[in-house]
């Protein structure tokens, strides 16, 4: 955790990589309340894109009227590879210092995180974090923003697709988003009474499952759901539908739920999450703390480096999936 001295009076604040609902929330945090210490709040647009091509603007307390309802970024969003080069961080820093930005709020996940620590590190520009991602995979945080949205979202559509699957007597595989983290597939997957949950993590097999469901159907249930995250790439469920179908000669039909878990307006859970770690980013510039991330851990904020962040992996709860097999019988 590192800390600075100087007096702060102008700050940005900025969202970077995927969206996640309730990101809004958190911008209008940083701004209200750093407003209310008599501060100017500058908006960054489009991420580290926008830092390095100058997209800066002052925010006022009525530009954040009716957007805490909103899902997406006001503020938009956007992955730049030339800030990953020292020159491209350089030109974005300077940017900064020209406009007379005392310090950051970076709201994203860990390679916005990676950006933040890099700004601090080569150019002396405090930066606090708080995480924005529907995947839930922030090492150091209980929760991100967005994650619980995700969840509700994805377990809205699956509650309607086991209505069509009990009228069909049939098998689905529903595909949720999460890349290399299982957590939303692990927590849809129990939350909505999955048979089999297959995420990175996993030991979960095609032949598991097929037993899992021959099983059920030995005892009289005649649908089941099985929920995927998606891998490195959407579609995986595909390959799970076609690998099932050449095994055991049973077809699976699939549902690919994308980036609708993505959008749409964020739960009160995300909102009132968005807005403490929002305020509390500003109160630890106004301390003189920076490169950390404004984590959770259970209900209470805490400060975690942001090199930790990014240097360690948050692992999944595998109970939620053992759990979640036990239920399911």
């Amino acid at each position: 955790m590192a800390q600075f001295d100087k007096k702060i009076q102008k700050i940005g604040v900025y969202t970077s990589g995927g969206d996640a609902p309730g990101m809004n929330a958190a911008i209008r945090a940083v701004v209200r309340v750093g407003i209310s210490q008599k501060l100017e709040v500058y908006g960054i647009h489009n991420g580290y894109v926008g830092m390095i091509e100058n997209k800066i603007e002052p925010l006022q307390l009525r530009d954040m009227a009716n957007i805490i309802q909103r899902g997406g970024t006001i503020l938009k969003t956007g992955r730049s590879t030339e800030f990953m080069r020292p020159e491209g961080r350089a030109r974005a820093a300077q940017n900064i210092k020209n406009l007379g930005l005392d310090a950051l709020v970076c709201i994203g996940g860990d390679g916005s995180f990676r950006g933040a620590h890099a700004l601090w590190e080569e150019h002396q520009i405090p930066v606090v974090g708080v995480p924005g991602t529907i995947d839930n995979d922030i090492f150091g945080s209980d929760k991100t923003i967005g994650f619980d949205t995700a969840v509700n979202t994805a377990l809205e559509a699956i509650d309607r697709i086991r209505d069509t699957a009990a009228s069909h007597d049939r098998l689905f595989i529903v595909e949720v988003m999460g890349r290399n983290s299982g957590f939303i597939a692990s927590h849809v997957g129990l939350a909505g009474g999955a048979e089999e949950i297959f995420t990175p993590d996993a030991n979960t097999t095609v032949e598991k499952a097929i037993d899992r469901i021959n099983e059920a159907k030995s005892r009289g249930k005649t649908s089941s759901i099985i929920i995927t995250a998606e891998g490195q790439k959407p579609g995986r469920a595909y390959d799970l539908a076609d690998a099932i179908r050449k095994k055991s000669g049973m077809d699976a039909k699939v549902c690919i739920l994308g980036h609708q878990q993505r959008g749409g307006s964020p739960t009160a859970a995300d909102r009132i999450l968005a807005s403490r770690m929002g305020a509390a980013a500003v109160d630890a510039l106004f301390k003189g703390y920076c490169d950390v991330m404004i984590g959770t851990e259970g209900e209470r904020l805490i400060q975690v480096p942001l090199d930790l962040v990014y240097k360690n992996e948050k692992k999944n709860q595998l109970d939620l999936i053992s759990l979640a097999s036990v239920l399911a019988t």
